[in-house]
């Protein structure tokens, strides 16, 4: 059987599944949680690594960035300049060129401020970076966000840490249809079956943060998350059968008594 990765970059994923390090307990259980779930790539908030502190742990301490990649994000801005500055300073500290950019919009709603977003991106793209986007489920602005470079497409399902799950299947649909480049559902996974959706649908796989982290047994919802990306992607590979609008009786109709 030929080996499915997810190429990102200059990176071949075997996971499809990406998990976030935020909102656990501690490290200790971050760490487990991420070895439950098989991720290959974790994502980091650089607005909130302790770099100033050295008496308080780091990350880095349980999970070793020369066996899973780091995904550097933007967590946290809500202006192109503070994308920016954040993601300069991710390559400054740890010669970072593949990141994550998301531009909030506001705070109730974390929707994503594409115009910002647009425009950080294009700029990104000429600093060397290599962008994977934190978007909307808009097909056109997925389309504008791939014409200046992005690396990655990242459209929500639903609000981030909302656990509403995909709330526009025809939009993600439309956007992986139109893509050349990887299609990741970021935002709004509540549990295993909405993950296991976005992999039916086509997409390339699925970041997931606060379903894991926020869930009673984070370390079991890891591992339902891995294979449910795992079924997800395996089911579309298939070939669903065709939708009917009647009944069509499975047994064979000849050799009746």
């Amino acid at each position: 059987m030929k080996k499915d990765f997810l190429k990102i970059g200059k990176y071949n994923l075997k996971s499809r599944l990406i998990v976030g390090t935020g909102k656990y307990k501690n490290f200790k259980e971050t760490a487990k949680a991420i070895k439950a779930s098989g991720a290959d790539m974790v994502t980091v908030a650089v607005r909130r690594v302790n770099i100033l502190d050295k008496k308080k742990p780091v990350l880095m301490d349980y999970l070793d960035p020369k066996k899973i990649i780091y995904l550097p994000n933007t967590a946290g801005c809500f202006t192109s300049n503070d994308a920016l500055r954040t993601l300069r300073l991710a390559r400054e500290m740890g010669g970072w060129k593949l990141v994550k950019l998301e531009v909030l919009g506001d705070k109730k709603t974390l929707y994503p401020n594409m115009i910002e977003t647009l425009k950080s991106t294009e700029i990104l793209v000429k600093e060397g970076f290599q962008v994977m986007v934190y978007c909307s489920d808009d097909p056109i602005i997925a389309q504008k966000l791939e014409d200046v470079g992005a690396s990655a497409i990242m459209p929500l399902a639903s609000p981030i840490g909302s656990g509403r799950g995909i709330r526009n299947k025809l939009n993600l649909q439309i956007i992986k249809n139109n893509s050349k480049v990887p299609v990741i559902v970021d935002a709004g996974i509540g549990t295993a079956s909405d993950a296991a959706i976005a992999m039916e649908l086509g997409c390339d796989g699925v970041l997931v943060n606060t379903a894991i982290a926020k869930a009673k047994n984070p370390i079991l919802m890891a591992q339902s998350m891995k294979h449910a990306v795992i079924a997800g992607r395996q089911a579309f590979n298939s070939g669903r059968m065709e939708f009917k609008n009647y009944g069509s009786a499975s047994s064979p109709k000849k050799g009746l008594i």
